[in-house]
């Protein structure tokens, strides 16, 4: 992690990618590598693309915990980009969807007000939590992406949750992807993120 850091304030003129998750980005019951972030730097690498990635994602964490501690990663980090993917835990807890779009509609405000390209990950509800929670969960996403211009990835587990073998590619809990699902995670999130990396 120092070594990281050490390369993401030092790095002049190289992208620096900021990943501000919860426990689908901090390699939550995988060895350390397997997650989509680590898979993440190694495209970068495979494709010659200099960029540092700065993985600040923690289990469990929310919308408002992810909103709390960017004001000193930013300072930290001075990303040039920031994928945000929270919201998830905000859903498991019932927290108000109010105030999930708000925090994070003032984390991409402040990321880009420092000049970084705001990414938003969005994520899904099953369906048990009622048809119009699901929906209007959804739409947070789509919400915050619209009216900062920033960029979207619209369901970070697409060809995961919706898998014919869903339940192949879920740890036991249900809830986190296996090593196997990362690849995929990873192919939601790279098309999108590659548009806004230097040509």
């Amino acid at each position: 992690m120092a070594a990281a850091q050490a390369q993401a304030t030092s790095g002049a003129g190289k992208p620096v990618i900021l990943v501000l998750g919860d426990s689908l980005s901090a390699e939550y019951g995988l060895k350390r590598g397997e997650g989509w972030v680590p898979l993440l730097e190694k495209r970068l690498a495979q494709q010659k693309i200099a960029a540092t990635v700065v993985n600040a994602s923690i289990s469990g964490d929310t919308s408002s915990g992810g909103r709390a501690r960017f004001p000193a990663l930013l300072a930290q980090h001075k990303p040039s980009h920031v994928v945000v993917e929270l919201g998830a835990n905000d859903a498991l807890r019932g927290l108000p969807l109010a105030n999930t779009e708000d925090n994070l509609l003032q984390i991409t405000k402040a990321a880009q007000a420092a000049g970084a390209k705001v990414l938003i990950v969005g994520i899904q509800v099953p369906p048990n939590y009622g048809g119009d929670y699901t929906r209007r969960f959804e739409a947070v996403f789509s919400k915050v992406a619209g009216t900062t211009k920033a960029a979207l990835v619209p369901f970070l587990l697409k060809g995961v949750a919706d898998a014919p073998d869903a339940i192949s590619l879920f740890q036991a809990d249900r809830i986190h992807p296996t090593a196997a699902a990362q690849p995929q995670l990873l192919d939601n999130v790279w098309p999108e993120l590659r548009k806004l990396l230097p040509k």
